[in-house]
């Protein structure tokens, strides 16, 4: 594992973490994340509460998991996914409550955005730089041996041993070779 993914992992799981814990924190005017009815992001803000397992922090928690398999894979595109799913839905979320509300606003006293959206907004932006840090996987064509190199371990591709040179000619006609053991070399009897 190189250290770019180690760096990218790091930040990805604080990323990841960040975003499930902001709908525990006040969203707007001290109304927790954990408040906000998934539904609510589609069909408008309304002041019924919801269950934790129908918040909004569902599609985080799913970003969350999205990571995990990310990091087990070393995929960068899942932990991008997994970013724009947090900064999409929080995004949505600002969209709908901005309706609702007529403006959003950050106030001093606790009043207007709360610092759960920051740390969703700051979350998705973690998984996001995690995502161009890490290095992934390498190619799978990197992994295999060219062609022509194999378990002889010979020169360059399309070479086989020495005394044959390049594959596919035939051995020469003087000398031993592995079909000529029994033959003397020409010009002796």
């Amino acid at each position: 594992m190189t250290i770019r993914n180690i760096i990218g992992s790091v930040l990805a799981l604080i990323g990841a973490t960040a975003a499930v814990w902001s709908p525990f924190r006040g969203w707007y005017d001290g109304r927790r994340g954990r408040y906000y009815r998934v539904e609510d992001l589609f069909n408008g803000i309304t002041a019924t509460r919801s269950d934790l397992a129908a918040s909004i922090l569902l599609p985080l928690a799913f970003a969350a998991l999205v990571t995990l398999i990310g990091l087990v894979l070393r995929s960068r595109p899942l932990v991008a996914l997994a970013g724009l799913v947090v900064l999409g839905f929080t995004v949505l979320w600002m969209v709908r409550q901005g309706q609702e509300a007529g403006s959003l606003v950050v106030g001093g006293d606790g009043s207007g955005l709360g610092d759960g959206v920051a740390l969703a907004v700051g979350g998705g932006v973690l998984l996001l730089v995690a995502s161009v840090v890490m290095s992934g996987r390498r190619r799978r064509e990197a992994l295999e041996e060219p062609p022509g190199y194999g378990p002889t371990g010979y020169g360059a591709p399309g070479y086989g041993p020495p005394e044959y040179g390049p594959a596919g000619h035939e051995p020469p006609e003087h000398g031993p070779g592995p079909d000529r053991w029994d033959e003397s070399p020409p010009g002796r009897s």
